[in-house]
C-alpha cells in the first residue's frame, strides 16, 4: 500500500509566479523522496496534504474538499521568500495517495442502496493511509501540518500520533461541531467518537461549538464522559459574551495542554469561509490564527490539522487556498 505521493522540487517550482526581484517560498522549499531522508531533514515542519472528500460525501455534505490542499499550495508557494517566513523550517512531504479511493467513490451513485455505507468503507482504507502517514512523520521527529480533507481525518491523525507515542493523546477542536456522532458507517462526522471508542483519543475540547446544529444525542454522549469531554459553545462567547473569548482561551488550555495533544482546526467554525458546511455566523479568520498561534506554539503539541475547506464555495477563488497559508505561516513563525 503506497501511503504518500512524494512531491519533488519540480512539482513546487511548476507552482511559483517567479517575479523580478523577488523569491517565492517555493523556490526555497525542501523535497524528500523516501522516508529515509525524511529522518535525516532539519526541518521541523512537515506540509501533508489529504486530497479527499469521500468521508464528507459519506456524511450527506457538500464535496469539494479534496481541492484545499492544491490551493493551499498553490498559495504558499507564492508567498514572499523573507526573514520573516522561516523557509528553513519546511519541508514539502508530498500527498496522502487517495486516488484509488476517490476513483471508486466517483463510481458510486448516491441513488444506489447503501451508498453512504460503500463510502464509509473507503473511508477506512483512507483512515489506514492517513493513520500510517502521520505515525512516519511523527517518528521521524517532525511536527506535521496537515492539509485537507474532511474532518474524518481527525481519526487517522490521532490512530497515527497514538501509535507514534505509544499512549492515547488530548485533542483540542476549533470547530462548529463535534464530530462525535453516532458509531455508523465512517464518515466526516464521527471520527472523534470512533477515535475515543478506540482508544486513541484521551481529552477532548471543541472550542466554540454551535448551539444550533448540535442534536440532543450528541450532548447527551459528551454528558457522559464530561471527565475526558468538554466544549465551549460559540454564542456564549460570540453573541450572550457569557464568557470572554480569553476565558474560552484558558478553559480549553487548562483541560487539554498538561498533556500530548493535536491540533484541529475546521473551517465551518470561520465566518463566511468557503467550506462543506459553510456559516454565515461564526468566528473570524483573525480569532483563528490567534488561536492556532497561540495553541500550536505549546510544547506538548505534536500536529496541527486543517479540514473541511472547499476552494469552489469561496466567496473568491483564492480565499481558502489564502486562509489556509495565513495559518500555516502562524504555526511555523
Amino acid at each position: 500500500m503506497s501511503l504518500v505521493k512524494f512531491y519533488t522540487k519540480e512539482d513546487l517550482l511548476s507552482l511559483v509566479k517567479k517575479r523580478k526581484g523577488e523569491v517565492k517560498l517555493g523556490e526555497g522549499l525542501t523535497t524528500v523522496s523516501n522516508w529515509g531522508q525524511l529522518k535525516k531533514a532539519t526541518q521541523r515542519f512537515v506540509l501533508v496534504g489529504i486530497p479527499e472528500d469521500i468521508g464528507v460525501r459519506a456524511n450527506y455534505g457538500n464535496p469539494g474538499t479534496s481541492e484545499a490542499w492544491k490551493a493551499a499550495l498553490q498559495v504558499f508557494c507564492n508567498i514572499q521568500q523573507n526573514e520573516l517566513t522561516h523557509v528553513e523550517n519546511i519541508l514539502v512531504l508530498g500527498e496522502v495517495n487517495c486516488e484509488t479511493e476517490m476513483k471508486s467513490a466517483s463510481r458510486l451513485s448516491s441513488k444506489e442502496e447503501h451508498y453512504t455505507e460503500k463510502l464509509g468503507k473507503l473511508v477506512e482504507q483512507v483512515d489506514k493511509k492517513v493513520a500510517g502517514t502521520i505515525q512516519m512523520v511523527l517518528e521521524a521527529g517532525k511536527f506535521p501540518i496537515v492539509i485537507g480533507g474532511g474532518h474524518n481525518n481527525c481519526y487517522g491523525n490521532l490512530k497515527g500520533a497514538h501509535s507514534a507515542f505509544g499512549k492515547p493523546i488530548n485533542c483540542l477542536n476549533f470547530d462548529a461541531h463535534t464530530d462525535f456522532r453516532a458509531l455508523e458507517h465512517r464518515h466526516s462526522g464521527n471520527g472523534f467518537s470512533y477515535a475515543f471508542e478506540e482508544g486513541y483519543l484521551d481529552r477532548y475540547f471543541t472550542f466554540g461549538l454551535h448551539r444550533n446544529y448540535t442534536s440532543q444525542f450528541v450532548f447527551d454522549r459528551l454528558k457522559l464522559h464530561h471527565d475526558r469531554i468538554r466544549f465551549s459553545v460559540f454564542e456564549d462567547i460570540a453573541i450572550t459574551e457569557k464568557i470572554t473569548y480569553s476565558e474560552a482561551i484558558k478553559e480549553a488550555e487548562a483541560f487539554i495542554c498538561g498533556a500530548t495533544f493535536g491540533l484541529e482546526l475546521d473551517l465551518d467554525a470561520i465566518e463566511d469561509m468557503g467550506s462543506s458546511a459553510m456559516t454565515p455566523g461564526g468566528f473570524t479568520m483573525n480569532d483563528a490564527r490567534r488561536f492556532i498561534s497561540y495553541f500550536s506554539k505549546k510544547e506538548q503539541c505534536v500536529y496541527f490539522h486543517i479540514c473541511e475547506g472547499a476552494p469552489g464555495l469561496g466567496n473568491f477563488p483564492a480565499q481558502v487556498g489564502k486562509t489556509i497559508s495565513f495559518l500555516i505561516s502562524d504555526v511555523i513563525a
